[in-house]
Parts: structure tokens; C-alpha cells; sequence
């Protein structure tokens, strides 16, 4: 390894990100400028802001080691990615989502949702729940980033970390939102070339897409017993209906990320930053292509590294990590790139990381300053000019939620970065969706129905992690010190994500207690859907 030049492409990599981030902060004076770029954001800017903020260490070291380890099925969420996460996100949601945020003055998604049923509770209580459950997604990111950079340097892990926080706890803190999309825009470049080249790589490495395609296949065989018996046919096939890879695969990765994406705060947010709603159908084209390469990419290159180390070295994919999930991303790599690329995708990842990473603990930190100790001194008037602290508050709250992710970091179990992601993307869905689906197109939805919705669903859904869930229930251990059994119910509830039964709790609790209640002023009702 060229640890001179690795040195200089780092160096110059941290300079230009410094400069961009310097930019954000010579432009932030206000506390509008520093939660939501001002409102005035180029759509170009925004659209790659998202996409890096969408995609991260965990879709490309994560999910791309899973889809090692289950194969081409995972697929599927590359489709609602795109079809949910960019098409419908953009031109159902976003364009709702900014003019709403315009109209009412919201600077967060709590904000947004509370100013919108009238509720501080609703803005308290969905900033709680983000402070408390993000740390455990910005986590995993950070563990992917570490980990590649662990794998790829050879240096100690907790090395790696504290680089990675401290990088990005700097410029979020100086700089706010506006140093975090511009330096998104840069880490999205960077890592559509990087996984472009990976793409294209991959392929060739196997002998081409039919070749590689029909190598994979005619190595089913080699799938462990144990994935086997779990429903496993083979990493070009689905498993098998209704066993319990299927039900991880489909309602845990598939359609936990795939419909949890509509409802991310930090994704969210993105749509209020422009000034103009038809920036956001421009963007739909360029966000597509970019989440194609992003998840298209790993969950093709993680199948396809079980045949190549197969045929370098006799095992696969899952056996060359030693059971970590995690490092088959990084070792595929280094096997089958030359050095200079490994450096491209160190900072390919990097980007990855930092982007969300930026973006993560910048809603941590307004979750924090803004919907939960700003909400709080409303309902408790504490000394004049408490707005004046806001951006302060808010940076106290960027550092808390560092030292949270750090702290969780070195927690969480090898091989957890796709479940993590999934649970958070699952438990935004439960707790968020339906009240934010009634307050863009629901004129009669009331401030009762959204309170009742978002409590019930995060209820539901905790229960189940807590007590159902195998994959949860088993490592927290509650549910066998108080009833003796990991999981208090069978197969196949025990493989069934919460989302699958608590999302529908949560809708229908907002239904019926909407149709039950009083609505929210008229003029207050007309005044959220003019010009809608």
C-alpha cells in the first residue's frame, strides 16, 4: 500500500470537504439558515444531497453483505427505492411536504407535523422518539465506515471511529444544514463514480453478467446447511414462500427500508430547503440513476463475490468473512481491485458515511434544540429571548448525539448494520407515516388522531421488537427473564418485522379516531391545503 499517496488523496479530500463546509458556515446567521439552508437551496444540490443522504455505509456495506449472504432477492428494494423512495417521495410527498413547511414556518419534521395539527406534543414527542431511536441507525453507519476503513488501512477500529466523528461533528456543528448538502453534493459524486466502476468491475471479475449469473446459480449447492433448512434456494432465487429467510428478506429488508423511506426526518427535511416546488420533479430523473448504482450495485456485487471467492479460493463469501457480514463488502474488494481503486472507494465509502452521517446528526441536534428543549420552554416560559439559543441548543445536541453514536458504535454485534438500518426505516413508518399521509391529504384529520396514530404505532411496534421479534427479542433478553422463552409467540411471528402488524395498527387508530373526534379549525384547515 502507497501510504504517501493514500496520505495526499485524504488531505485533499478533507481540504475540499473543510472548504465546503467553511461555505456553509459563512452563509448561516440564522436559526432558518442553519435547520433549513435558508429555504433557498440549488435543486441540483439538493437532489445529490438527498441521494447521499438516502444512501450510506449501510446500503453499500451492510445490504451489499447481505445480499452476500441471501442473494439477488434484496433486489426488490432497489425497486421500491426508486419507485417509492425517489418517484413517489418527490412528486406525492415533497412537493406537499415544502409548501407546507413554507406555509406554517416548520424548520423540522416534528415541527412540521406538530404546526400542522396544532399539537406541541406531537412536535415533543416525535422529536423523543427520533433522539432516542437514530442513534442506534447513525451507529451502524459509522460501523460500516470504521470498519472499511479498519479492513482497508489495517488500523484499529476505534481509531477509525473517532476519525469518522470527529470529521463529522465539526463541520455539522459550524456549519449546520447548509455545510451538510454542500458537502453531500460532493460525497454523492464521488460515490457514483466509485460504485459505477465497482459495478462494471464486479462483472468482468466473474466473466460478464450470463456467466456470473449462471456460475452463481449452478453453486447453489454451496449454501450452508443452516440458510438451507432457513428456506435458502440459492443466491439467484427467491427463498422460499412464507419460511424464515423469506420473511426476513421480504418484511424486514424489503419492505422495512422500502416503505420506512417515505417517512425519514432527515429525508424529509430535504424537501424544505428549495424555493421552488417544480425543482423537485427535475430531480426525480438524477435521483433515480444515482439510487440505481448505489443499491443496484451491492446487492448485485454481494451475490456475485460468493462465486468469485469460490473460484479464487474455494469458499465463499460468508466463510471468507469469517461469519461477519459486514467485511464481505471490503474484502471483495481488495481482492479483485487494484490499490488505486481501493483508495477511490475508501473515500467512495467515506463519502457515504460522512453524508449521512452529517445528516443524521444534524436532525439529532434539531430534534434536540429545536422540537424538544424549544417545545419544552414554550409550554415552560423560561427568560426572554429563548429563540435567540435555538442554534446553540441545537449544536449542544449535534455533540450529545456523537457521543450517543460512538457509545452504540461500540455496543451493537458484528453483522448488525442491515438489521439497524431496517429498524429504524421500519420504526419511522409505524410511528410517523400515517399521521403524515393525513396531514398532506387529509383536510378532517385531527390533532387527537395523530397523537393517538403515532404513540400507538411506536407502542406496537417496540412490543414487538421487544417481545416477538427473534432478532430483537432474543439479544434484549426481556422477554425470557419475565416469561422464560425468547419469543413469546412462534413461527412465524418470530421472523415477521413489527412493521408488518404495527404500521396497520397505526393507520387504523388514525382512521377511526379521526372520524371520532373534533377537526382542527376550519381557517387553520384552509390555510394548511391553499394551493394544494
Amino acid at each position: 500500500m502507497n501510504l504517501g499517496l493514500l496520505a495526499i488523496i485524504i488531505i485533499l479530500y478533507l481540504a475540499v470537504l473543510s472548504y465546503l463546509a467553511y461555505l456553509g458556515y459563512k452563509t448561516t446567521s440564522s436559526a432558518e439558515d442553519y435547520l433549513v439552508a435558508g429555504r433557498a437551496i440549488h435543486p441540483g444540490i439538493m437532489a445529490l444531497s438527498y441521494g447521499a443522504t438516502f444512501i450510506s455505509t449501510s446500503a453499500i456495506v451492510g445490504f451489499g453483505g447481505a445480499a452476500g449472504y441471501f442473494g439477488f432477492s434484496l433486489l426488490w428494494l432497489t425497486f421500491l427505492n426508486i419507485f417509492l423512495g425517489i418517484i413517489i417521495a418527490f412528486a406525492v410527498f415533497g412537493i406537499r411536504i415544502r409548501k407546507l413547511g413554507v406555509r406554517l414556518g416548520a424548520s423540522t419534521f416534528p415541527e412540521l407535523l406538530g404546526k400542522r395539527y396544532q399539537s406541541r406534543f406531537v412536535t415533543f414527542f416525535s422529536g423523543l422518539m427520533i433522539f432516542i431511536f437514530m442513534p442506534a441507525y447513525t451507529s451502524i453507519i459509522m460501523i460500516g465506515g470504521a470498519r472499511f476503513i479498519e479492513e482497508t488501512l489495517k488500523i484499529d477500529y476505534n481509531i477509525a471511529l473517532f476519525i469518522l466523528a470527529i470529521i463529522v461533528g465539526a463541520y455539522v456543528i459550524t456549519g449546520g444544514l447548509k455545510a451538510v448538502m454542500y458537502t453531500d453534493a460532493l460525497c454523492a459524486a464521488i460515490m457514483f463514480i466509485g460504485m459505477a466502476i465497482l459495478l462494471f468491475a464486479a462483472y468482468s471479475a466473474v466473466g460478464g453478467i450470463t456467466a456470473g449469473h449462471q456460475g452463481l446459480t449452478a453453486i447453489r449447492h454451496l449454501v450452508p446447511e443452516a440458510a438451507v433448512a432457513g428456506g435458502h434456494r440459492g443466491w439467484t432465487a427467491m427463498p422460499v414462500f412464507g419460511s424464515p429467510i423469506w420473511w426476513t428478506v421480504v418484511s424486514t429488508i424489503v419492505m422495512g427500508v422500502g416503505i420506512g423511506v417515505l417517512a425519514q426526518p432527515q429525508l424529509a427535511m430535504r424537501f424544505m430547503t428549495v424555493q421552488k416546488t417544480s425543482s423537485l420533479f427535475r430531480a426525480i430523473t438524477v435521483g433515480s440513476i444515482f439510487i440505481f448504482f448505489m443499491t443496484g450495485t451491492a446487492f448485485m456485487v454481494g451475490p456475485l463475490s460468493n462465486l468469485f471467492f469460490y473460484n479464487k479460493e474455494g469458499m465463499i463469501a460468508v466463510q471468507v468473512a469469517k461469519g461477519n457480514l459486514d467485511l464481505i463488502i471490503p474484502a471483495f474488494i481488495n481482492h479483485i481491485m487494484p490499490s488505486w481503486f481501493v483508495y477511490l472507494f475508501m473515500i467512495t465509502l467515506l463519502s457515504a458515511a460522512i453524508s449521512t452521517l452529517s445528516s443524521l446528526i444534524h436532525v439529532q441536534g434539531a430534534a434536540w434544540g429545536r422540537d424538544m428543549v424549544q417545545t419544552w420552554r414554550e409550554w415552560k416560559p423560561g427568560p426572554a429571548g429563548v429563540d435567540t439559543t435555538v442554534t446553540f441548543v441545537v449544536r449542544i445536541g449535534v455533540i450529545i448525539g456523537v457521543i450517543l453514536a460512538i457509545i452504540l458504535a461500540y455496543i451493537l454485534p458484528i453483522s448488525i448494520v442491515a438489521r439497524a438500518t431496517a429498524f429504524w426505516f421500519g420504526i419511522c413508518a409505524v410511528g410517523f407515516l400515517p399521521a403524515l399521509v393525513g396531514a398532506l391529504y387529509w383536510k378532517r384529520a385531527t390533532k387527537v388522531a395523530a397523537v393517538s396514530s403515532i404513540i400507538s404505532g411506536y407502542a406496537v411496534a417496540i412490543f414487538g421488537f421487544v417481545f416477538l421479534h427473534l432478532a430483537e427479542s432474543k439479544p434484549f433478553g426481556i422477554a425470557q427473564a419475565l416469561f422464560g422463552k425468547e419469543a413469546l409467540l412462534p413461527f412465524p411471528w418470530t421472523h415477521v418485522d413489527p412493521l408488518f402488524y404495527a404500521l396497520p395498527v397505526s393507520a387504523l387508530v388514525f382512521i377511526i379516531v379521526t372520524l371520532f373526534t373534533s377537526p382542527l379549525p376550519q381557517k387553520h384547515v384552509e390555510n394548511c391545503f391553499r394551493d394544494f
